[in-house]
Parts: C-alpha cells; structure tokens; sequence
C-alpha cells in the first residue's frame, strides 16, 4: 500500500526556513484545538474506544519515534529518565518523574502535562495519547512490550497525570 502520510522526521519540516519570525513554538491551546477536534471526529465517526486506539497508537509511534530522536546511549533506567526530564521539559511536553521501579515496572508521573493539565474535571482519564507515547517510550528501550494505563489524571481531579507501566515479558 502506498501511504501519503507515513511519519518521518521530514514532515516536521525546517522551521528556520519555514517559520524565521514564530519560530518552532505555539501555543498550549492551538496544541489542545487540534487534538480535541481529531478526538471529536474520529469518536463521531468510529467511537469511543476506536478513538482512543488511535490515539493511543499515535501517541505509541511518537514515542518510538521520539526515543530513537532524543535518547542516547541510555543503558540504565536513571539514563533514560534524565534524558526523558530535560527533553519532556525543554520541547514542552511536561515534568516528566520516575516514582517507582519495581521487576521492569513502573510508575511514572508527567506534571503540567500538554495533553490535559488545567482542563475541568470529567470524571474520567484523557491520555490515551500519553499512555501510547510512553509505551513506545518503554518498549524502544527495554526491548519488549508494556501495557500502560494513566491511573490519575488532572481531569478526574489530580493535578498530576500518573501511569502505570506494567512489562509484559
């Protein structure tokens, strides 16, 4: 099948060139108008749970994707959280925090998350997206699959997104 839209790093595109007076920042909001309308459709047009398979695929392939572009040479998992704080925080993704450790498993904290920090409670968690970038995350570095599932959210009235990473070895 030949795909149209297929990621590489190329689609991002030469900002210096592209956009020399607004340079590679934007807003939070204009970030959420975009993610929030493509939830809207793809919920209308597949639902819920098809959705947020996306989503969650989508947030797997730019975690992938992102540690083959940002991380280096992390061999321990100290390297990798170091790595993933100065990254998550300098491109504005969030305060990323490793809390526990545990046989491969985790638990893992994204503080001023791009996705739902500040949003009104909903009573129901809305990171599907982060969910798959962590596991894309993980799994490029640990060498096989993790489930990962946010158990607090800014949305159901934490002011802090965590997840559980759980290896499936």
């Amino acid at each position: 099948m030949n795909r149209k839209y297929q990621f590489s790093w190329d689609l991002l595109g030469n900002l210096e060139i592209g956009r020399p007076n607004l340079g590679p920042y934007t807003r939070v909001e204009v970030y959420r108008l975009m993610q929030f309308a493509f939830r809207d459709v793809l919920e209308a047009e597949y639902g819920t749970e098809k959705a947020d398979e996306v989503f969650y695929n989508a947030g797997k392939l730019a975690g992938e994707e992102f540690y083959k572009h940002y991380v280096v040479d992390a061999t321990t998992v100290n390297e990798l959280v170091k790595q993933l704080q100065v990254h998550m925080k300098d491109l504005g993704i969030g305060v990323f925090r490793a809390e526990e450790s545990s046989d491969g498993n985790f638990v893992l904290t994204v503080n001023e998350d791009l996705d739902c920090s500040g949003l009104p409670e909903l009573d129901y968690e809305i990171c599907k997206y982060d969910e798959g970038f962590i596991a894309g995350i993980l799994e490029k570095f640990a060498g096989h699959s993790f489930t990962v599932k946010e158990i607090e959210c800014w949305c159901t009235g934490d002011r802090t997104c965590r997840f559980s990473a759980i290896a499936n070895k």
